[in-house]
């Protein structure tokens, strides 16, 4: 146990410095990234400080994987170098012994940045979006619904699903201009209700429509039974900030609020498998981390006086980068519906997992 923990602690030191150095470089690139971008106007340095350190949090976090295998390369060549790991394996330690704790450790932490690291990379990504947001001027803002086509929303409940076309949205995403709710029945698909609304504005649990008129289609006469409102209100569950989340890409959503909004999605008849990809991804993350410090151990398991240990550092980077292609293009294709989901997102840290742990027990003595 004791020499588990000593493993545990180099491994995380080489982590945290190796982090350190991406977090900084990433922070690096970002800042002139906003320079370029913001550096001409009136906007103030400290206001692309902030931008750069609320952007940077969801790249540092898509490449995590590949600060694991460099960590764990780190660790392994560093033990190799002080004659560690010699006398460690003349102890009667087997490399799978020894890499025991430093697994077990990379597992728990994988899922505690799933838990709790996630979170805050999608809260950091919604203030970089508003932050962005509140930059642009007037005109930029007007022009989003002035140039663009029309918006459409779907919602559901227990009748059916309410299909919603919009002319145009204010730029807090609430209020809406020319508006049109048709609602369809669950089972048929058949059509029920009409409403055409000068304005609708979304608030909490409900829709306030103003200038309102309703056709009820399944009438006999459903124009002569209009009825006409000033104003009206519809149940939804739809919100400002899942309209928002809705048009954005899936990592603005955090981890713990998938479950539901994929199943808001669902009620609203809409696709959910990239949520649902991103979810399982985020489940697989900490087996990822795992294989990817298995990988970064084994092919280093060699003493420094044997040679090549270049070579073995370029094997590593690259077998790092080729298991994190394989990963992102496996879910690509989950995503797009070429292959099962569950397929797509656990195989390659689960294949990759395998392959480490036979080349370990190739290469192992006896």
């Amino acid at each position: 146990m004791t020499l588990g923990l000593y493993l545990v602690r180099r491994l995380a030191s080489s982590f945290g410095m190796i982090a350190a150095v991406f977090f900084g470089m990433l922070m690096l690139f970002e800042v002139v990234e906003m320079v370029r971008r913001f550096g001409g106007g009136d906007t103030p340095m400290s206001q692309i400080l902030w931008l750069s350190l609320l952007r940077v949090p969801a790249t540092f976090y898509q490449i995590l994987p590949l600060l694991t295998i460099l960590a764990s390369m780190s660790l392994v060549l560093g033990l190799a170098r002080s004659s560690e790991l010699v006398v460690i394996r003349s102890a009667g330690r087997s490399a799978m012994r020894m890499l025991r704790e430093p697994f077990l450790a990379t597992m728990l932490f994988g899922a505690l940045l799933v838990a709790g690291f996630n979170p805050l990379v999608s809260a950091a990504s919604r203030a970089y979006q508003d932050r962005l947001q509140a930059l642009q001027s007037p005109d930029q803002l007007a022009r989003i619904s002035l140039e663009g086509s029309a918006i459409w929303l779907r919602q559901g409940d227990a009748r059916g699903q309410t299909v919603i076309r919009a002319q145009g949205v204010e730029p807090d995403g609430l209020e809406f201009s020319g508006v049109s709710f048709l609602l369809f029945e669950r089972e048929t698909g058949v059509p029920l209700v009409r409403i055409e609304a000068e304005r609708a504005r979304l608030e909490p649990g409900l829709w306030h429509l103003e200038q309102a008129k309703r056709w009820d289609l399944a009438a006999g006469n459903p124009e002569r039974d209009a009825q006409t409102f000033a104003t009206l209100e519809m149940p939804s569950d739809l919100t400002g900030a899942r309209i928002r989340e809705s048009f954005a890409r899936a990592g603005v959503v955090s981890v713990w609020r998938l479950p539901d909004f994929i199943r808001a999605l669902d009620r609203a008849g809409l696709s959910s498998r990239v949520h649902r990809s991103q979810f399982q991804a985020e489940l697989a993350l900490p087996v990822l981390m795992a294989a990817m410090m298995l990988v970064g151990a084994v092919l280093n398991f060699k003493h420094a006086r044997a040679g090549n240990a270049g070579t073995r550092i370029l094997m590593t980077v690259l077998a790092g980068f080729a298991l994190f292609f394989l990963r992102n293009f496996a879910q690509v294709l989950g995503e797009n519906g070429q292959i099962p989901l569950a397929l797509a997102i656990w195989t390659p840290p689960i294949a990759s997992m395998l392959l480490a742990l036979g080349v370990l027990l190739h290469l192992e003595d006896g």
